[in-house]
């Protein structure tokens, strides 16, 4: 028999799916529902642009409208729900992963001192029993307050001195955790004072296997589909090839199978699936109509290969392209429309007079922008400048533009 395929409207709505952005954004968004949320993304990333909102705030409102940046806040600091660490980048990750992550820090910790080595960060292995005595003693601090007597200059991460490397060291490693932001600077306490003594105890960490198994099969549950190298880039924890390997285990022993997933244009590309998945995706009915914003760094867009071979859409962050060789904007946000992406909308938040500025919006070839669009447009806007605490939404002139 050969191996099944999923078409292209299939494998979109199952994406989107298990991204939560399949069903209508209603519902509440706080405390255990709020947890449920991003346990089911996995994680959500941190970000510190604050163009319109945080990337973190954008991911969940976009989801459910009634999130407010509070209830995030009182999971992390309050309830201890969640804790902060790496994926491909910072995240809020629920709590109860933390067992799996005994091995994130294990290679951050030997992954990070060879590269920090090399540099030229000489001296930061020498602090770690300063910094972590001055934590013991004087409980949570940020990197502002350690190394106090160290030369410090533009305070970039190329910048960084001894202290607030082995601060950050420290954190990644395992031995401080984050127990909370301020102005969006992170404070660091001992993590036996934050995380869980259960959740710490050695003995009962998950050893390797254990946590590569998790992580594999928690990635393939998050996305429904995926190739071996997707799996490992999903936490960025697993190597290529324990997730290689972990594909073959799993395929004898008939816990995934293989599917050809259709891309946009047509391509075919080979993925693993459980088995089941690929008849919930038939039945995965039409997608909401609404309009939404989503962040730049929402967890449906973040592998953007991905994004381009099931959606044909190309999306790349323009924050660090001088200004004169942008094709779009500083800091331009997707539109989402049922299961496609149908352009992109470059916005600003200014503060001082309550106002959301709409500077542009690009349509996809693909999409006909019509004025009941518009209208549909300006409804969410209006949504998102209420989240913001906005008072209204402006246009500049010729703010709807050609495809690119």
């Amino acid at each position: 028999m050969g191996v099944q395929q999923l078409d292209n409207k299939a494998a979109r709505r199952l994406f989107l799916d298990r991204h939560a952005l399949a069903e209508q954004p209603v519902g509440p968004a706080k405390g255990d529902d709020l947890l449920a949320l991003i346990h089911r993304l996995g994680f959500v990333q941190l970000d510190s642009i604050n163009t319109v909102a945080r990337a973190h705030d954008m991911i969940l409102f976009s989801r459910r409208p009634s999130y407010r940046p509070s209830s995030l806040t009182r999971l992390y600091e309050t309830q201890n729900a969640l804790f902060e660490h790496w994926t491909h980048d910072a995240a809020m990750i629920p709590m109860d992963f933390y067992p799996h992550w005994n091995l994130r820090c294990r290679r951050d910790a030997a992954m990070l001192k060879a590269r920090w080595r090399n540099w030229r960060r000489d001296g930061f292995e020498e602090k770690f029993e300063v910094v972590l005595q001055q934590v013991r003693d004087q409980g949570p601090c940020c990197s502002s307050d350690v190394g106090k007597d160290e030369k410090k200059t533009s305070g970039g991460w190329w910048d960084w001195h001894p202290s607030k490397t082995a601060l950050e060291y420290l954190w990644r490693s395992g031995a401080l955790a984050v127990t909370k932001r301020k102005g969006f600077q992170k404070h660091y306490d001992l993590s036996e004072r934050v995380i869980d003594s259960a959740l710490l105890d050695v003995g009962s960490h998950p050893d390797e296997a254990t946590s590569v198994d998790w992580l594999c099969t928690a990635a393939l549950e998050r996305l429904g589909f995926a190739t071996s190298g997707e799996l490992a880039a999903f936490w960025a924890t697993v190597t290529a090839k324990e997730a290689k390997d972990w594909c073959a285990n799993k395929l004898a022993k008939g816990e995934v199978a293989e599917i050809d997933v259709i891309g946009d244009d047509g391509s075919v590309r080979r993925s693993f699936i459980h088995p089941d998945v690929a008849d919930k995706a038939a039945n995965i009915g039409d997608l909401p109509g609404r309009i939404r914003v989503l962040s730049p760094f929402d967890p449906a867009l973040r592998d953007r290969k991905r994004a381009e071979r099931l959606f044909g859409f190309r999306y790349r962050v323009e924050m660090f392209v001088p200004e004169p060789k942008r094709k779009y904007g500083y800091y331009v946000f997707p539109l989402m429309q049922r299961d496609r992406l149908i352009g992109r909308i470059d916005m600003k938040a200014r503060r001082n007079d309550g106002t959301l500025n709409i500077r542009a919006l690009w349509p996809e070839r693909r999409t006909r922008w019509s004025a009941a669009k518009t209208t549909q447009l300006e409804a969410e806007l209006s949504r998102v400048a209420r989240f913001c605490g906005l008072d209204k939404v402006e246009f500049e002139p010729n703010w709807l533009r050609d495809p690119v």
